[in-house]
C-alpha cells in the first residue's frame, strides 16, 4: 500500500485527472441510475391459475386442481404447493426453495401445465403460468379514468390506452382494474323459431361449429406459390347476421330473420370506483431494473398530452404513486450529504483551518459519487435499502481523511514540506486506516450471507456500505493526500496551540490546556483503576439489555412509520354475487366520503382483490 501511495503522489497530473473523472463519472451515473422504491428481489414463488366459467369449487377440485398437482408435484426444487378451488376459478401457488434458479422452475412448470392440458375441461380458459414478483405485485402507478360517462367508453378508452403505454420499453404490463370480457348476445325470438321449424340445437351448433381458422394449404402451379383461404373466421356482426340457419325451396332464413344480436359485455367481476364514481384503473407495471421516477414522470406527460382528446366529463387522476417515496429519500440523501459537509467544514475549520477543512469536504462527495459509480456498473439500482445504506455511512466516510490531513498539518507546521508531510502522513496512517475500515466492513459483510428472501432484500445494504466505504478509504490515502500536495498549506496557531503542540513532542501531555488536557487526565485516572472501569461497563451493558427486556417493546423487523394512505380490506362468509359484495363496499365507502377535506383519493375495487386505497 505504502508503494501505490508514493506512486501517486508522484504522479499527482495523472491521480488528479482520475479524480475528476470519477467525479463526473459518478455524477452522471447518479443521474442516469435507475432508482426504483424496492429492490426487485427474485421471489421463488409461481402462480398457475385456470378460470372456468360457472363451474363449482368442489369439481374445480376433482377436475383441475387434481390434475395440475399429480403433474407438477414432482418438479425438482418444489418446496410447497398451496391449491384453491372457488367457484369459476382454481389456482396453484408453487413455492420453491432459496436458490432454484427460477427461470428453470418457470419453464418446467409451463411443460408440466401444458402435458395436463389434456386432462382438463375443454370449456375453460387457458391456463396462465406467471412468476409473483416484486414489480407485479406493486405496481408503480395507477392510473384512474372516472367519471359519468358509459361504461363502453370508459373501457374503451382505457383498452386504447394501455396498448399505447405498453409500448413504452419502461413498462413491463398495464393491467386493467374494472375491465369486462366482450360478447355477442344472441336474442332468439321464440315464435319466429317455431314459424320456421327451428330449434336451439340448430342455432347452438351453427355457432359452434363457424369462427375456426380452417388451413386450407397452398397452391403452388409452377409459376406462384399461395395460400388458400376459406373464409370462416367472423369479422364484424354483419358475418353473423347474414349466415344461413336452414334452407325452404328457394328462401334462406338468417340469423336476422329469427335473432337480435348485440355487442356486450360478460358480467362483471370487479367494479372499480373513485371518489364515489364510477372508474376504470390503469395499474403500470414497471419493468425491472428501470427507474421509476422517469416511467411515472413518461406515464404522466403521455396521459397529459392525451388528456385534451378525452370527452369532457371524464377525470384522469393518479393513485399509488411510488415514485412519490423515492424521490423523498433522493431529497433526504442530498440534504444529508450537504449537512455532512457543512458541519465537518465548519468542525475542521475551527480545528485545522480553512484548507483542510475542503480536503476533508471533497472526501464525502467524492466518496458518495465513485460508490455509486460502482453500484451502477454492478447493475445495481438505487432502491430503499440503498439509499439508507448511503445515509448511513455519512458519518464514517471522513475519519480517514480528517487523520490524515490533521497528521499532515502537524507535520507542516514543524517546518515540513507539505509534499513530504503529506506522504508521511498518509504512510504513517495508511495501515490504521485500513483496519479501521476493515473492521467496519467486517460488522455489514456478514449481511451478504442472510439467507432466503429477507437476504436477497438486505444484501443492498452490505453492498452498498462495502462500496462506499472502499471509495473512502481511496480518498483518505491517495486522492487527498495527492491534493494537499498541490494545496495544503500549514495553519497559522495561536499561542495555545503552540504550547499543546511543544508539550505533545516533549511527552508532558498532563500539562496540555483545554479539551485536550482534559481528556488526558481522565484518562489517566481510568489507566490506574482498570477493574472498576470493566465493573462499570459491564453494569452498563447488562442493565441496558435488561431494561430493554423489560420494557416490553418487542422487535420489529422494519420500525413503524406515519403511512401516507390507509388499505382497508372488506372480508365476508357466504356466497355472495359480486354485486352483493359491492353493495357492502358502497355502504362503507358512503361513511368515507364525507370526509373528503382529510383524504385526497379515495380509491374502491371490489372483486378479485376487495378493498380501499385512501
Amino acid at each position: 500500500m505504502k508503494t501505490i501511495i508514493e506512486a501517486s503522489l508522484f504522479r499527482k497530473r495523472a491521480v488528479l485527472m482520475l479524480l475528476a473523472f470519477l467525479l463526473i463519472s459518478g455524477f452522471s451515473a447518479y443521474v442516469n441510475i435507475p432508482k426504483e422504491s424496492q429492490p426487485d428481489v427474485p421471489i421463488p414463488v409461481i402462480y398457475v391459475s385456470v378460470r372456468h366459467e360457472g363451474i363449482s369449487p368442489e369439481d374445480a377440485e376433482r377436475l383441475i386442481l387434481r390434475p395440475l398437482e399429480q403433474e407438477v408435484r414432482g418438479i425438482e426444487g418444489l418446496k410447497e404447493m398451496k391449491s384453491t378451488a372457488s367457484s369459476g376459478h382454481a389456482s396453484i401457488v408453487l413455492e420453491f426453495y432459496v436458490g432454484v434458479d427460477i427461470k428453470d422452475a418457470l419453464i418446467d412448470v409451463r411443460e408440466k401445465v401444458s402435458q395436463a392440458k389434456g386432462k382438463l375441461p375443454q370449456e375453460g380458459d387457458e391456463p396462465v403460468v406467471k412468476q409473483v414478483t416484486m414489480a407485479t405485485e406493486n405496481p408503480a402507478l395507477t392510473v384512474l379514468l372516472s367519471g359519468n360517462s358509459p361504461e363502453r367508453a370508459l373501457i374503451t378508452l382505457a383498452r386504447s390506452l394501455r396498448d399505447q403505454l405498453e409500448g413504452f420499453s419502461e413498462i413491463l404490463e398495464v393491467k386493467i382494474g374494472g375491465d369486462r370480457e366482450d360478447m355477442l348476445e344472441i336474442l332468439v325470438d321464440p315464435l319466429l323459431m317455431e314459424s320456421y321449424q327451428l330449434n336451439m340445437n340448430d342455432i347452438f351448433n351453427l355457432v359452434s361449429r363457424n369462427n375456426r381458422l380452417v388451413a386450407a394449404g397452398i397452391m403452388d402451379n409452377g409459376k406462384g406459390r399461395f395460400p388458400i383461404k376459406v373464409p370462416s373466421v367472423f369479422s364484424n356482426l354483419k358475418d353473423v347476421m347474414s349466415m344461413p340457419i336452414k334452407v325452404s325451396d328457394d328462401k334462406v332464413i338468417t340469423f336476422s330473420d329469427v335473432a337480435k344480436i348485440r355487442r356486450t359485455f360478460k358480467d362483471p367481476t370487479t367494479f372499480v370506483r373513485v371518489n364515489g364514481l364510477p372508474t376504470i384503473s390503469l395499474e403500470i407495471i414497471k419493468r425491472p431494473g428501470e427507474n421509476i421516477i422517469h416511467t411515472v414522470d413518461k406515464v404522466k406527460a403521455f396521459i397529459t398530452e392525451n388528456e385534451e382528446l378525452l370527452p369532457n366529463n371524464v377525470q384522469v387522476s393518479y393513485a399509488g404513486d411510488a415514485s412519490k417515496d423515492v424521490k423523498d429519500m433522493l431529497n433526504d440523501l442530498q440534504n444529508n450529504v450537504l449537512s455532512a459537509v457543512l458541519l465537518v467544514v465548519i468542525v475542521i475549520i475551527a480545528v485545522l483551518g480553512i484548507r483542510s477543512a475542503t480536503l476533508v469536504g471533497i472526501a464525502i462527495p467524492g466518496s458518495f459519487l465513485t460508490g455509486i459509480l460502482v453500484l451502477w456498473s454492478a447493475g445495481i439500482t438505487v432502491n430503499i435499502v440503498v439509499l439508507f445504506a448511503l445515509i448511513m455511512s455519512v458519518g464514517m466516510l471522513v475519519d480517514g481523511a480528517i487523520v490524515v490531513t490533521e497528521f499532515a498539518d502537524r507535520e507542516m507546521n514543524a517546518g515540513v514540506p507539505r509534499h513530504k508531510a503529506y506522504l508521511d502522513a498518509a504512510k504513517r496512517m495508511s495501515w490504521p486506516i485500513i483496519a479501521s475500515t476493515a473492521t467496519t466492513l467486517a460488522a455489514f459483510a456478514p449481511l451478504l450471507f442472510w439467507p432466503g428472501i429477507t437476504g436477497e432484500f438486505m444484501k443492498y445494504l452490505p453492498l452498498t456500505l462495502i462500496a462506499t466505504l472502499t471509495a473512502s478509504l481511496f480518498m483518505a490515502l491517495i486522492f487527498i493526500p495527492v491534493l494537499g500536495s498541490v494545496f495544503g498549506k500549514a495553519r497559522l496557531l495561536t499561542e495555545k496551540q503552540k504550547n499543546n503542540a511543544l508539550l505533545s513532542e516533549s511527552g508532558d501531555l498532563f500539562q496540555l490546556q483545554g479539551i485536550t488536557g482534559l481528556y488526558v487526565r481522565t484518562l489517566d485516572s481510568a489507566i490506574k483503576k482498570p477493574w472498576l472501569v470493566l465493573v462499570i461497563t459491564c453494569v452498563i451493558a447488562i442493565s441496558g439489555v435488561s431494561l430493554f427486556a423489560k420494557s416490553n417493546l418487542g422487535v420489529e423487523f422494519f420500525p413503524e412509520v406515519e403511512p401516507s394512505g390507509i388499505n382497508v380490506k372488506v372480508r365476508s362468509y357466504g356466497d355472495f354475487s359480486i354485486y352483493e359484495q359491492d353493495n357492502m363496499m358502497s355502504m362503507i365507502e358512503q361513511k368515507i366520503l364525507p370526509l373528503s377535506d382529510e383524504i385526497d383519493t379515495l380509491y374502491v375495487k371490489t372483486g378479485d382483490s376487495t378493498g380501499e386505497l385512501i
